[in-house]
């Protein structure tokens, strides 16, 4: 980043900084990266154990409650959790974990039980005659049929994550929002710009990876040629 600090000097002239140097970028990115990916995995954790545990005869009582508390999770804004957990927990990252795993469980929540629904019933009855029990059916049969569209639930998850952890710095975590943070009360547009378009490439990045993932998982699905061969 500090090569770029002749393009940003020529492009924001009036600025005396036109770069963001308080901290280093390559740190803050490993922070934001650890905050959303953190937030993330602890919502596929419990999004998905959920999801499983509603499609089980034990758990289908409980499908409109989890459907109602991932739904809420999605609904309240980010400030509002942040907001609600700064009393209890502090200030730093401990309240942006908390209200980005709310806000990535409702696609990870929904995607697993369409994906475990969507499994034909004829091809568990086959797997039940082939003498598979409920957790057999469940990891050799169901959630590799139904991984592509978790998968697509996981990867809504983690790219609204990533983008929206960025306002974690408002509770004092460090992420790339702090130089956006700092360029909005400073009135400096040049810092703006550096932490956005970090965010945005990392964004990108991020989701032609799970688009790539989509496609190898796809073709390894079984039953697929490449599956069976």
């Amino acid at each position: 980043m500090p090569a770029l600090k002749p393009l940003f000097a020529a492009a924001f002239p009036a600025l005396d900084r036109p770069l963001y140097e308080a901290d280093g970028f390559l740190a803050l990115t490993l922070d934001h990266l650890a905050l959303a990916g953190g937030a993330s995995l602890i919502a596929v954790l419990l999004g998905g154990a959920a999801g499983i545990a509603v499609t089980r005869p034990f758990g289908r009582e409980f499908r409109g409650v989890l459907d109602a508390v991932a739904a809420m999770g999605q609904t309240f804004p980010p400030v509002a959790v942040l907001a609600v957990s700064v009393p209890v927990l502090g200030f730093g990252p401990a309240p942006a974990l908390i209200a980005l795993t709310l806000y990535g469980l409702l696609p990870i929540v929904e995607n697993t039980v369409a994906g475990l629904e969507a499994v034909p019933e004829p091809v568990r009855e086959a797997a039940r005659g082939m003498g598979m029990g409920p957790g057999a059916l469940l990891w050799r049969v169901e959630l590799p049929l139904a991984a592509p569209v978790i998968l697509a639930g996981v990867r809504t998850a983690a790219v609204v994550n990533l983008g929206t952890a960025a306002i974690a710095s408002t509770v004092g975590a460090k992420t790339l929002g702090l130089p956006i943070i700092v360029g909005l009360n400073g009135s400096n547009p040049a810092y703006v710009i550096q932490g956005a378009v970090i965010v945005a490439v990392l964004a990108v990045v991020l989701d032609a990876g799970f688009d790539r993932l989509a496609a190898r998982l796809t073709r390894w699905r079984p039953g697929t040629d490449r599956g069976a061969a």
